[in-house]
């Protein structure tokens, strides 16, 4: 199976994500400079005032201003018309905070839907990409851990790209224009408002790492509470059974006051993180403050110039500050992107360019099924099962046996290629076919399987029998069910087949979990069918009306059934006897039976247990 899928960067992976939503991010950003351009221009029309309504000063209006001015002013000058007209200035300022507000109202209307469709383009990908991922993977990978990359992990990249990165644009807009204005006015004052800049961006550089170290702890320390709160939730029945709420209480707490000392060890660098801002940009305010009152006492500064530097000044403080939260949320963000990115570029299962075509596999899948020299180990160096051939016939019954760990579901993992088969190690073929040649879904689609614990959605007892097959009739789904012997269970209950099955819905017993997983695999109608252990919960009365139904209504199905119970496998045409990943006996039941082996010794064992509970 080939893996070789592109790599993601950071920079590559934010680009695939924002396929879709980028007009709107752009939109975003031509609105926030409107936005921007208009409350810069506020600022001048109070100077212009002050100094030039109010004051003596020229008004220095653009040309077309200054036009526009004379025609309503004549025969008077504009000074004088506005003087005693002061209303236009006040409605001027009133259209610049219209369009302030209109270009606000743009800016978080376009950035927000950006922002959720970028949130819905991760989630997606996320999650389609997560289903690809071979079975190896999932194995490796807590599943608290992962839910927590695709909710927290992808909503701290949502809130950088939208809020954050977003922002910049309007930052360096502001802070640029700011200081052309400023400079304009006063240059040596502009001198001392720019020197904050260099000292907030340094000190947030240097706090960067810091945050960075420390969110990436408190994020993986909340993927490991997740996994806690995960596995005591789908295991609660365990849980109570053994009475241990105590003791699962104690460690989920334990768990979570570190992590919530790592997120106040967090707070606490960004409190002194925020209060070194809060005092540069202060102090910064102050001095512009006290120089300003100096220069305008001098006369080398009008009141309206001063004004007017103390609003620019405004504006570029907050930007500044806002580019250092920037940086601090970077290193956040970074974090997440990283752990989001752990899963994109994690290898997809892959078929074989030169795969067979369906139709092949179909045929194939009604061939023997043939092992051949298979070994495998999940580890290197420990080997599960080894040195592996057996020819299973087509339409045949096999049976399995062995003890726990004897490498039975190993074999038909590899069967159903939940574990990739190295070359090196031997080929499993079907028909003929090497089932690595074949594409996974087609192969899976013909080979049925029932675990010995079953997995049932969250979904009504019909839906979870019919998911192989949305377009199937009730009357085929309850004949499913009564070959299970699962029916008659089912319709006692209120709902029957209509019953939820799940968190919030009526709770199954191990048996009738088993029976409803079987109806399910049944309605596949695969001509391979792989029964794991699927008996172990139901009492040997019940097992032998399963098997006869089976038997009946199976037709040319190739079975395979592993089972610690004697009985399961009696009516087998073939068995075969695994002891630690070997091969040790196969045959017939009754020449195994005249071999004296284990098999004898199991068979013994169990019918000896069976004769005591009878009498």
């Amino acid at each position: 199976m080939k893996t070789n899928q592109p790599l993601f960067t950071k920079t590559s992976l934010v680009a695939h994500f924002l396929q879709g939503c980028k007009r709107f991010f752009i939109l975003s950003i031509l609105m926030s400079f409107l936005n921007t351009l208009m409350e810069m221009l506020i600022p001048q029309v109070i100077r212009r005032f002050v100094d030039s309504v109010i004051g003596d000063d020229p008004l220095n209006l653009p040309a077309f201003a200054e036009a526009w001015l004379a025609r309503l002013a004549a025969p008077s000058s504009s000074q004088v018309y506005l003087r005693g007209h002061m209303y236009l200035v006040a409605i001027l300022i009133g259209i610049l905070a219209l369009l302030v507000a209109f270009a606000f109202y743009g800016t978080h209307q376009s950035n927000a839907i950006a922002a959720e469709k970028l949130h819905k383009n991760i989630r997606e990908e996320l999650f389609a990409h997560i289903q690809k991922l071979p079975f190896a993977w999932h194995m490796k990978n807590k599943t608290g851990d992962i839910i927590q990359r695709c909710t927290s992990d992808a909503e701290r990249v949502r809130i950088f790209i939208a809020e954050q990165m977003v922002s910049v644009v309007r930052i360096v807009i502001m802070m640029g224009l700011s200081l052309y204005f400023m400079f304009s006015m006063d240059w040596r004052l502009s001198l001392v408002a720019a020197c904050a800049i260099p000292v907030i961006v340094g000190y947030s550089a240097f706090f960067h790492a810091k945050i960075g170290g420390s969110f990436e702890k408190c994020d993986e320390n909340e993927g490991i509470l997740s996994t806690i709160a995960q596995e005591n939730l789908t295991g609660v029945r365990v849980v109570r059974a053994f009475g241990r709420e105590e003791f699962e209480r104690k460690r989920f707490e334990k768990q979570n006051v570190y992590y919530t000392g790592l997120w106040i060890s967090l707070m606490k660098l960004m409190a002194v993180f925020w209060g070194i801002g809060d005092f540069i940009s202060g102090l910064q305010v102050l001095l512009i403050l006290v120089l300003g009152s100096v220069f305008c006492v001098r006369g080398t500064l009008s009141a309206g110039e001063f004004i007017a530097f103390l609003s620019y000044n405004m504006m570029l403080i907050w930007p500044v500050r806002q580019l250092g939260r920037v940086i601090s949320e970077m290193s956040k963000a970074g974090v997440s992107l990283d752990r989001i990115m752990y899963i994109m570029n994690s290898p997809v299962e892959k078929d074989r360019d030169n795969a067979v075509s369906r139709e092949e596999t179909d045929k194939a899948l009604k061939g023997d099924i043939v092992f051949e020299n298979v070994n495998f180990g999940y580890e290197p160096d420990i080997p599960i099962v080894s040195d592996i051939n057996l020819t299973i016939p087509a339409g045949s019954t096999f049976g399995i046996l062995g003890s726990t760990g004897s490498g039975k579901s190993t074999l038909m993992h590899l069967l159903n290629r939940l574990y990739e088969l190295p070359e090196e190690n031997g080929k499993i073929t079907i028909g003929g076919v090497d089932i690595a040649d074949m594409k996974a879904e087609d192969l899976r689609r013909n080979i049925g399987m029932v675990l010995q614990e079953p997995f049932l959605f969250s979904r009504t007892i019909s839906e979870n029998i019919s998911i192989t097959n949305r377009n199937m009739t009730m009357e085929e789904i309850r004949k499913a069910a009564k070959i299970a012997c699962v029916d008659e269970a089912i319709k006692e209950f209120k709902n029957g087949y209509d019953t939820v099955v799940g968190e919030r819905g009526v709770t199954l017993s191990g048996g009738q979990k088993q029976r409803t997983a079987i109806a399910r695999m049944l309605t596949s109608r695969a001509p391979v069918m792989v029964f794991d252990d699927s008996l172990s919960a139901v009492d040997a009365e019940t097992d032998a009306r399963i098997r006869h139904a089976l038997s009946e209504s199976l037709g040319d199905s190739t079975v395979i059934l592993i089972s610690h119970r004697i009985t399961t496998l009696m009516q087998a045409d073939q068995i075969m006897v695994l002891d630690k990943g070997r091969i040790v006996e196969m045959g017939t039941p009754d020449e195994l039976l005249e071999k004296n082996g284990i098999y004898k010794k199991i068979y013994d064992m169990q019918l000896s247990l069976s004769e005591d509970e009878t009498a």
